[in-house]
């Protein structure tokens, strides 16, 4: 009786120490969430996951990791549609070597994918991933890219105002580009939509990519501001013309009710 009590006060005494000694503290815990959804073709994904790939790998995403007070950061790459998978669980960055290891896993397989697009699916996941790392940032951000709005679970806003009040910031990188089935669900000022309607927080931020060919120079303008950033208000880098409302945040739902009331007519 005497050892089970001596073992239940040591465990009080000394368990949550331990605990506390396992989490590593960061400048930044990243999130990349990578749209695969079914209007992206197998050649998009294959760029997408080169061009982060080619970012990580760059000088200026190197500086930018060894910029901050501790001069390391945690990430994790997670392929988002309808639901999401981990491609390359939480690391920790703190060098080249680190960061070229972690491309080197984004271009060893690539999978195709064909479901629907939930962003705040996506914004959920990384609030579930960032609550459950063993980091502690001083940032803590989850970025967002895609190539159409919200189509799928709740309402994108409800799921980003969840993740700004717990102080973490939501960047944007929308794909304005139109190749193969995303033609289908194109939504011209995607970069506007993810300024009303997905980006939030301190220092958020939109970059869209209107060519596949500049892919990895955005990614890498992306990283390295996320690495670097002080954060002081939301900006948005923009582009394009104007069609369907983009700063209506439900206009996914309707375009998908659109083309279901189009392939519903005999």
């Amino acid at each position: 009786m005497r050892a089970l009590l001596t073992f239940l006060l040591f465990s009080l005494l000394h368990g949550p120490a331990q605990a506390q000694d396992q989490i590593t503290e960061v400048d930044l815990e990243l999130v990349l969430m990578v749209d695969v959804s079914r209007s992206m073709s197998e050649r998009e994904l294959e760029i997408q996951r080169r061009g982060y790939a080619e970012a990580l790998r760059s000088e200026a995403v190197s500086t930018a990791l060894r910029s901050g007070l501790l001069q390391r950061v945690a990430m994790t790459y997670v392929e988002w549609a309808g639901t999401q998978e981990v491609v390359v669980d939480w690391r920790l960055l703190e060098n080249r070597e680190d960061l070229e290891a972690f491309a080197q896993v984004l271009t060893t397989k690539f999978d195709p994918a064909l479901r629907r697009t939930s962003i705040s699916g996506a914004i959920l996941h990384g609030m579930r991933s960032l609550d459950s790392n063993a980091f502690e940032g001083l940032r803590q951000v989850i970025d967002i890219s895609g190539d159409g709005p919200n189509n799928l679970g709740q309402d994108v806003t409800s799921a980003r105002d969840r993740a700004v009040a717990r102080g973490i910031t939501i960047n944007g990188l929308p794909l304005l580009t139109r190749e193969g089935l995303g033609q289908a669900w194109h939504l011209d000022r995607l970069d506007l939509y993810y300024e009303a309607c997905v980006i939030g927080g301190l220092g958020a931020f939109v970059i869209a990519v209107l060519d596949w060919a500049d892919f990895a120079q955005a990614v890498r303008r992306k990283l390295v501001l996320e690495m670097v950033s002080r954060p002081t208000g939301a900006q948005i880098i923009r582009t394009q013309s104007s069609g369907r409302d983009p700063t209506d945040c439900r206009i996914g739902e309707k375009i998908w009710k659109e083309r279901q009331s189009i392939w519903a007519e005999p």
